[in-house]
């Protein structure tokens, strides 16, 4: 299942365990300090090894595989966009993921700017002048993309990292040419 060679992304929703048989005692929760742990001690090794370009890759595209499958596991792609967007936000919440808002939308042509409060990856962590939510890029774009069916590029462009009290972020389809 994790040690196999391969040549393509092979993660199913079943990868995941039912946690509910494995941890009956403590449960489906954990401290956001422990996921920071991990991820960042994870991210530290990978630019130490890969360099940044090659990890913020990774952790983008990881993100994103993430996100197709959060949406095929919990979102219904038949559901109006409003819809889609109340309870994608309502389940990140509840999830304790972030508070995710849009700032402003395109529906049109599907140009939106997201905000994500609380941000999981990133809120409470000292300013750097970067931003950081790569992860959460690739979240959104393979979420978005799932839901219409379209690629989308996803870039952050204000952070918590950055001074601000919210991650920003441009979503736009990319071009089907």
């Amino acid at each position: 299942m994790f040690k196999e060679a391969r040549r393509e992304l092979l993660f199913d929703w079943g990868m995941i365990g039912d946690i509910g048989a494995g941890r009956p005692n403590l449960g489906p929760h954990t401290d956001v300090s422990i996921y920071r742990l991990m991820q960042f001690t994870l991210r530290d090794v990978m630019i130490h090894r890969l360099g940044v370009q090659a990890t913020d890759d990774i952790f983008r595209t990881a993100g994103e595989l993430a996100g197709r499958e959060f949406c095929r596991n919990f979102i219904d792609t038949a559901w109006d966009f409003n819809t889609f967007f109340t309870r994608t936000k309502d389940l990140l919440e509840q999830l304790k993921v972030g508070m995710l808002r849009v700032e402003s939308a395109d529906l049109e042509r599907m140009e939106l700017t997201l905000t994500v409060a609380e941000d999981l990856d990133c809120s409470g962590l000292p300013v750097c002048d970067e931003t950081v939510c790569v992860y959460d890029e690739g979240f959104l774009a393979g979420l978005l993309g799932e839901y219409s069916g379209k690629p989308f590029a996803v870039k952050e462009v204000d952070c918590w990292c950055s001074g601000d009290r919210v991650c920003r972020f441009h979503a736009t389809p990319l071009d089907d040419a």
